[in-house]
């Protein structure tokens, strides 16, 4: 009895430290399943594009508390882990280390631009990650890394989107225009505009009389638009980031560069801040751009939703108040990511990276197929004017008007003033 007594007794402390174990197994488990979802990137937040990464920025982080309000990813909390990548390429091969060898990030996507997703490539395609990219143009058309999916609607044949619906409303005019002038920086993205414009100047018959590029740290654009000046175009495409879309456009004004039509290619031209400071000196820019304030991209669900959050926020962060080009795509850029690791029901990257590949998604841009090389199946760049844009208010910018949409044909809006000096003045 003596021995059959102690064998209870040892099966009860078993027992209690059984349940201990897995008490503290389980606990454990549920503490790693409630364990943050992170997702690391860099971001422009000073730095030549800062006024387009911090809005992006914003966009993501409000992606983020939406999907944390319905219970996050996997039942997990969703964290964004970023740091400034100060627009300088070469700080991104090291962020991205930490990022994933200190921070222990379960994804990444890109900062915003060509330029910053260039280093960033090599980094992903090396380790095996699926990579989203925010905005860059034809940074895949070399490596054609299967895994790469970047979220600017450029659609297969990228170098040619942001200049053909220019040179094609070009090519429509009575009389067509015969002449072209190309000038881009010396950078990644304009260097990939101004191939297309080559290609496309060529396509529709026109005469180069001017192609050159300028240093990325050029300030002084007088003498640029000056030379452009003396080969009197009918056509001049630019190919720009923001600070020198500005310098450009400010010289042109200067030195009374009229052509019949001119833009293309100018980043920046787009943000609250540039419009609200160039106020009438746009009237009769003809750009790229991928988002207006038309009833069409009004009507696509969600969309109203995420403006009625973010510009009360981005009005008391002090960044773009309007946010009508880069937010709303930064916004899709992370729903298309979500749902492929919700729809995964894990975080690998080969899983994650094949359902992007073969899914269509509903996102507030609207619907979202990816193609070749990770470009959008079916392009979307548009081609708007500004018109009567009258001071520098930035409520004007609001409404349906002031950037008239002129191509696709799908999305159009209303016509094109031509020539250029009819519309700027």
């Amino acid at each position: 009895m003596r021995s059959s007594r102690i064998g209870m007794r040892g099966w009860v402390v078993v027992g209690l430290v059984v349940a201990l174990l897995v008490g503290a197994d389980g606990a454990s488990f549920m503490a790693r399943a409630a364990d943050p979802i992170k997702i690391g990137f860099g971001m422009a937040l000073t730095g030549g594009l800062s006024a387009n990464g911090k809005p992006a920025l914003l966009a993501m982080q409000i992606w983020k508390d939406d999907v944390n309000k319905k219970g996050g990813l996997l039942g997990r909390p969703v964290e964004l882990v970023y740091y400034d990548d100060q627009t300088n390429p070469a700080t991104v091969p090291g962020l991205y280390t930490k990022l994933l060898e200190v921070d222990k990030v379960d994804l990444i996507v890109s900062g915003y631009g060509t330029n910053l997703i260039a280093p960033l490539l090599p980094i992903a395609m090396d380790r095996k990650l699926t990579l989203m990219g925010m905005f860059g143009l034809g940074n895949n058309e070399k490596y054609q890394y299967p895994n790469y999916f970047q979220i600017q609607p450029a659609g297969e044949d990228p170098q040619t989107s942001v200049a053909i619906g220019f040179f094609e409303l070009a090519a429509k005019q009575n009389p067509k225009p015969q002449t072209v002038a190309i000038v881009g920086a010396d950078a990644e993205y304009p260097q990939n505009a101004l191939v297309g414009a080559r290609e496309l100047i060529k396509k529709f018959g026109f005469k180069t009389v001017y192609d050159k590029t300028y240093p990325p740290n050029t300030t002084d654009y007088t003498p640029i638009v000056r030379a452009i000046k003396a080969t009197n175009p009918d056509i001049v495409f630019i190919a720009s980031y923001p600070p020198d879309s500005v310098g450009m456009l400010r010289a042109a004004h200067e030195v009374k560069l009229e052509p019949k039509i001119m833009g293309g290619g100018m980043v920046g031209l787009m943000f609250t801040s540039i419009m609200t400071s160039m106020g009438p000196q746009l009237n009769g820019i003809v750009n790229y751009d991928f988002w207006a304030p038309e009833p069409t991209f009004m009507a696509i669900p969600g969309i109203k939703e995420f403006f009625t959050q973010y510009q009360p926020r981005a009005e008391k962060e002090k960044v773009d108040t309007l946010g009508y080009y880069l937010p709303p795509y930064s916004y899709a850029l992370m729903q298309v990511l979500g749902q492929a690791v919700e729809q995964t029901k894990g975080l690998d990257q080969q899983k994650i990276a094949d359902y992007i590949r073969k899914t269509e998604f509903n996102t507030i841009v609207g619907k979202i197929k990816f193609g070749k090389n990770g470009e959008w199946a079916h392009g979307r760049t548009l081609m708007v004017q500004y018109q009567k844009i009258d001071g520098s208010g930035a409520e004007q910018f609001r409404k349906a008007g002031k950037k008239v949409v002129l191509y696709p044909d799908e999305f159009k809006s209303g016509g094109i003033i031509y020539p250029y000096a009819a519309a700027k003045n």
